[in-house]
């Protein structure tokens, strides 16, 4: 297999630090990059959203391959900080752009299963093309304005990018906050006996960080420019699933529970068509819903120190 020096920004996010490790397993050369102090020798410090810090990296170290992971995250997140969301997602990934216009390095592109907005049916990755969507919030809207800068850096300039939509990844390594996904937000509250809601008509299509992260290792030796793939799990669920699985987990009732009907702002069914990443990637899932969880909570037991 080919070894090649790889930078990872956002490596020392949930998704970022398990990449490096598994592509440092497969022999290739991995450089971080994040916003905070951190000791690595292959690594900078560096907001993505500032092109000097940015483009002072690139004057240090040339790259073949680029995982831009480095964003804002989340729906509730990009409402009470709009002002960093749209300045690291969307000016951050036009640094990123003007970079590789320059030095010619080979992207991958963490974009969301949020683009998806108010489509009601199966999200193949071409429906976005096909059909007039309405992203239904801040966070979702970045995204979609990532993947048009992204095409039209490939048609303007020859830039090789593949943009990877994440669907729901959950799992050990997502610290809790009030903005994080719904599995990490469940799971600590159901343990401190925090009120949560859960949504009753919402779908999803969630995959255990391990499968991702194995399939996004797996791009930089298929790399095809210009494919999108959606990278989830076929097990498609309602949310209550994942509450009602927590709760007999951690053996709770639902007293602190608050259903309602759906969200608002809010992709209300994400039904990810992965037959594309299954076929080019061989994206595999190995972890269901249940065992997953488990891992989950055994992780969060050992962090909060819960029994």
């Amino acid at each position: 297999m080919e070894t090649n020096k790889i930078l990872v920004t956002g490596a020392l996010g949930a998704v970022g630090s398990p990449l490096v490790a598994s592509l440092r397993t497969r022999g290739h050369d991995v450089w971080m990059l994040d916003r905070t102090h951190h000791y690595d020798n292959r690594y900078f410090r560096c907001d993505v959203g500032e092109y000097r810090q940015i483009e002072r990296v690139m004057e240090k170290e040339s790259f073949d391959f680029i995982y831009h992971l480095a964003a804002e995250f989340g729906r509730n997140n990009g409402e009470d900080f709009f002002e960093t969301l749209w300045r690291t997602n969307a000016v951050g990934t036009k640094n990123m752009l003007r970079l590789q216009e320059r030095k010619k390095f080979r992207m991958i592109f963490t974009s969301s299963s949020e683009v998806y907005g108010d489509y009601r049916g199966a999200m193949e990755e071409s429906v976005l093309y096909r059909f007039p969507i309405r992203q239904l919030n801040d966070y979702a809207i970045t995204k979609w304005v990532n993947e048009m800068q992204i095409m039209n850096s490939r048609d303007r300039f020859g830039t090789e990018t593949v943009v990877l939509r994440l669907f729901n990844t959950y799992g050990p390594g997502e610290y809790y906050s009030d903005y994080r996904s719904a599995v990490c937000l469940f799971i600590y509250r159901a343990m401190h006996s925090i009120p949560y809601k859960v949504y009753l008509n919402n779908h999803r299509s969630s995959c255990y960080i391990d499968d991702t992260v194995a399939t996004m290792t797996r791009v930089v030796e298929r790399f095809k420019p210009g494919e999108v793939y959606n990278i989830a799990s076929d097990e498609y669920h309602t949310i209550k699933k994942i509450s009602d699985i927590i709760l007999n987990q951690l053996g709770e009732d639902d007293s602190i529970v608050t259903y309602e009907k759906e969200e608002p702002h809010n992709t209300l069914n994400k039904k990810a068509d992965i037959s594309k990443a299954k076929r080019d990637l061989a994206h595999k899932l190995t972890v269901d819903l249940n065992e997953g969880i488990r891992r989950t909570i055994e992780w969060q037991r050992k962090v909060y120190g819960k029994s």
